[in-house]
């Protein structure tokens, strides 16, 4: 990483520039430059829209887990761009989401599921594991004092976990809903999610069901040509570049597994790895190959121009590998 692209990232947005200063550089998260940064991102309008939005948690209801513009993601990407629990309004949010938490330790999100898909087709308080794990990375992610509640999670975590991975699991209170997959096969997202979650704490990210569901991902990457569990596919879109991190494609995959130092020489890995990194233009920036209508007007809501935050993504991944 060369000083250009360091420098063009330091005068990009200011989560740009206060994750640069964090992630690749290395400052002090007492340092004048840090604080400052941090200070600009907070008063940016984008970033004060989006607290404008998540203040309606837990409204609106969850419909389909890839909706962008739904509260969850967006509470995610506040995180990820080093929102903390001290924010009055990111606080406010957190402790619904552990007043929430239901009796098993799944972190609820509310729903509405269709009679069609095994639902009841009301608004309801539930979880499924492609929402759960990512509720707990939330909590995690923003430094809350959330032992106990983490731990019942990770508790029904560990309890759900197969030789395969994680399966498509979900409350009790959803019925019979069920992905479009086989009982028998894991959910690839559910994985990802999970030991997105599990990678937060050293404990959990050097046990033995991170360890399966990290493999689970790797094992579907080998194995992309035959299988496609859960309509999850690894082939052309997967392999686009796109933000945030919602779903499941290669950017969230190598970002997620690039957190287990154990893993960082794995051949499967570095295989991504190398695909990302031949995506760069000539100065080592990166562009969006895919979008996400909800978050159009940000920068990297367009393919025509260099995206900073993907290009911070992929450099913050080189320099964990």
């Amino acid at each position: 990483m060369n000083d250009s692209i360091i420098n063009w990232l330091l005068n990009a947005e200011p989560w740009v520039e206060y994750k640069t200063r964090l992630d690749l550089i290395g400052q002090s998260p007492k340092s004048n430059d840090i604080m400052s940064a941090k200070k600009k991102m907070i008063n940016e309008p984008q970033i004060k829209s989006l607290f404008n939005e998540v203040q309606k948690w837990p409204n609106p209801p969850l419909k389909r887990h890839n909706d962008a513009s739904h509260p969850i993601h967006k509470l995610a990407f506040l995180t990820d761009i080093g929102i903390k629990q001290d924010n009055e309004i990111l606080c406010a949010i957190l402790k619904k989401i552990i007043n929430t938490q239901a009796d098993d330790g799944g972190l609820q999100i509310l729903v509405n599921i269709p009679t069609r898909f095994g639902g009841t087709g009301e608004d309801q308080f539930s979880w499924m594991l492609c929402d759960a794990p990512l509720l707990l990375y939330i909590l995690l992610k923003s430094g809350m004092d959330v032992e106990k509640t983490a731990g019942r999670t990770v508790k029904l975590l560990k309890e759900l976990v197969r030789d395969n991975g994680w399966p498509c699991s979900a409350s009790q209170n959803l019925g019979k809903f069920r992905g479009p997959g086989r009982k028998s096969d894991p959910c690839p997202y559910a994985n990802l999610l999970v030991v997105k979650a599990l990678s937060q704490k050293t404990e959990w990210r050097d046990g033995k069901e991170c360890r399966i569901g990290a493999e689970t991902l790797l094992n579907l990457w080998e194995h992309r040509k035959e299988t496609k569990p859960y309509l999850f596919g690894m082939g052309t879109r997967f392999k686009k570049l796109k933000a945030p991190l919602i779903w499941y494609d290669i950017l969230h995959v190598v970002d997620v597994l690039s957190r287990l130092p154990w893993l960082r020489k794995d051949e499967r890995l570095q295989e991504m790895v190398q695909i990302i990194i031949q995506k760069s233009n000539e100065e080592g920036k990166y562009y969006a190959e895919s979008v996400w209508r909800a978050w159009g007007g940000w920068s990297f809501g367009q393919k025509k121009e260099p995206s900073a935050w993907i290009t911070f993504l992929v450099y913050r991944i080189l320099t964990r590998i």
